[in-house]
């Protein structure tokens, strides 16, 4: 892990400094007071009586045979069960049974293991509901455990090699935003509280937590962060009123119906609403924090630019960004959806009616609202931005002690002195930074309080 050689930079004027801590601190204090009294204290425990044990066991031996005949039946010909067919020996690894050698038969159906000698396996122990003295073993799936550790562990090597210091706080914000969906708005959600209330705070605590920790104390992420919270509250909103004005019920998906029956208090359509929210946050951090970044670049590259200027030029940046995230959204739903939409073209009704259907329904208002989200996002930011880091200047511009910039070339002019610079010869420059350029490549651009 190589050292963080960035720089400090003078910091934001005591003035706006203080502006950024009287809007955000009672935010976040208002956050945590929300947390406090929704935080869920009489969460209903999982039941596990009903659920066979289950222990790890390694193959030892797979012996397959002949399927036997299969009668002659109204429903299909005589003929060979479907297979494979056989018995897999396996060493049971923990259990009243540990040590011991069992037979199962070769897992069998659709999203059945295959098994070989050697592999790590989940073993499920059937009763007899004649004898409940009398067990037995069916393979119920791989263990996985080993191979996600693996795959985690280079996960977590790649950013902390790639981001260093600032990869290692990403990290532990990730482990964050974890830690608030596990503790916090699911078991909320489970207790009964209002999911989109939930959704709401958690991801006001998450944003806080991750973008402070990842991105440092300073005006710059303070910006991002009042951006973030502006548009959540906005997809809130718009949310509520689509899902509203499509009729969403949110038992659009099967895993939904299935919640239902065990937890019959869930609701749902808050549920669909916290979804959208917890969804959008991620993409929203990324925006935010980009057209945050961009208005100071752009100030400190060229400290002459005004509040308008800025403005204008990191909205076309944004611009261009909010294109090719639209799409990822939108990809992100359907590929999270894709074997249910893969069965929806097999249907026999008409397009206009599978469209309208309840699942369908529901992932366009997802990517829809997300989508608005992210646009209102953009401006939002980046005018806070603009007006933060212009903040010392009068009206927007330079102060008094600055060099004005030079009037800007024609169009022509700019062509040709382009073309000389690239046509000559490079040399080696040794003279110290000028006002208009970069003092240190290495300088760090945010903006501390």
């Amino acid at each position: 892990m190589g050292a963080d050689h960035t720089r400090p930079v003078p910091s934001t004027p005591p003035g706006v400094r203080r502006i950024l801590v009287a809007t955000v601190v009672p935010l976040f204090v208002a956050t945590m007071v929300a947390a406090l009294v929704l935080w869920p204290r009489n969460a209903p425990e999982t039941d596990q009586g009903t659920e066979p044990p289950r222990y790890h066991g390694t193959v030892t031996r797979v012996v397959s045979e002949a399927c036997p005949p299969r009668p002659d039946t109204p429903e299909g010909p005589p003929g060979a069960t479907d297979g494979p067919c056989g018995r897999v020996t396996v060493r049971v690894d923990e259990g009243p049974d540990a040590g011991q050698q069992v037979e199962t038969p070769i897992p069998v159906g659709p999203g059945a293991p295959t098994v070989a000698a050697g592999d790590e396996i989940i073993l499920v122990e059937l009763l007899d509901p004649a004898d409940p003295t009398v067990s037995s073993y069916n393979i119920a799936e791989h263990q996985r455990g080993a191979p996600l550790v693996w795959l985690v562990a280079l996960f977590a090597a790649a950013i902390v090699a790639f981001g260093r210091w600032r990869g290692l706080a990403a990290l532990a914000g990730l482990a964050a935003s974890f830690a608030i969906l596990l503790t916090f708005v699911l078991p909320g959600i489970s207790a009964g509280q209002s999911p989109l209330l939930v959704a709401v705070v958690g991801a006001a605590l998450i944003m806080f937590v991750v973008l402070y920790l990842t991105h440092g104390v300073t005006a710059q992420t303070s910006v991002a962060v009042l951006g973030t919270l502006g548009s959540l509250v906005l997809t809130g909103v718009l949310g509520t009123l689509a899902t509203a004005a499509t009729h969403l019920t949110g038992y659009g998906s099967e895993d939904a119906t299935t919640l239902s029956m065990y937890q019959a208090d869930v609701d749902l359509h808050g549920l669909l609403l916290a979804g959208i929210i917890i969804g959008s946050l991620g993409v929203l951090d990324d925006v935010t924090v980009t057209q945050a970044a961009t208005v100071t670049e752009l100030a400190h590259a060229n400290p002459g630019l005004t509040r308008l200027q800025l403005y204008r030029a990191a909205t076309r940046v944004g611009r261009a960004h909010i294109a090719s995230t639209v799409n990822t959204i939108v990809l992100a739903y359907a590929g999270a959806s894709l074997p249910v939409l893969l069965l929806l073209t097999a249907d026999s009704r008409a397009v206009t009616q599978i469209l309208t259907s309840e699942f369908l329904a529901q992932e366009i208002v997802r990517s829809a609202v997300a989508t608005l989200g992210l646009i209102a996002a953009v401006p939002l930011t980046t005018a806070l931005a603009a007006v933060v880091t212009t903040a010392g200047r009068r009206g927007g511009t330079a102060t008094a002690g600055d060099t004005p910039p030079d009037p800007p070339l024609p169009r022509a002019a700019v062509r040709a002195e382009a073309l000389e610079a690239l046509s000559a010869p490079r040399a080696t420059d040794t003279s110290p930074a000028t006002p208009g350029r970069w003092p240190d490549r290495d300088r760090s651009t945010d903006t501390a309080w």
